[in-house]
């Protein structure tokens, strides 16, 4: 596969996940809010807060996304073991862990107002654990992108 098929698949799949997520975020959470509130009026109240704390979640995701379209490109110019990747790479483990934080501290704070159930607390730690392993997967590609761009750029003085 050549570098530009391989940029072009990247994107495609980047695009594929942002449109997905756009479904979900847009359509699928707050449909599935409105039946909660439907089926239990009693948490009526908690709809539109637990939203907009869901809505909030996917800036970081949509920041990794474009950042991750740059990464392609460079990918496409045949620049796939670069310093500018290895920094992408970084950025993109920084906002997982950041999200990942956001999401843990929102859930506690909903649990301590009263807005947040038990099981869906629970739930929210697997969730935790999906961003801390993206994190940790996005730092050791950007460690290993570094290395290999460093390797690179010995073997290009060699002659």
């Amino acid at each position: 596969m050549t570098q530009k098929a391989l940029s072009r698949w990247l994107k495609g799949v980047i695009a594929g996940v942002g449109l997905c997520g756009l479904i979900v975020y847009l359509a699928v959470v707050p449909e599935c809010g409105r039946t909660l509130r439907a089926a239990y009026p009693e948490f009526s109240g908690w709809f539109w807060p637990w939203l907009v704390f869901l809505w909030l979640t996917a800036v970081p995701c949509y920041g990794a996304l474009a950042i991750g379209w740059g990464v392609a490109d460079r990918v496409g110019l045949d620049r796939s073991f670069s310093e500018e990747n290895a920094r992408a790479l970084k950025r993109v483990a920084y906002l997982a862990a950041g999200d990942t934080a956001y999401f843990f501290i929102g859930n506690i704070a909903l649990g301590l107002l009263g807005m947040n159930h038990p099981g869906v607390m629970a739930l929210a730690l697997l969730c935790c654990f999906a961003g801390v392993a993206v994190s940790i997967g996005a730092a050791c590609l950007s460690h290993l992108i570094r290395k290999a761009a460093d390797l690179q750029r010995q073997s290009d003085l060699t002659i």
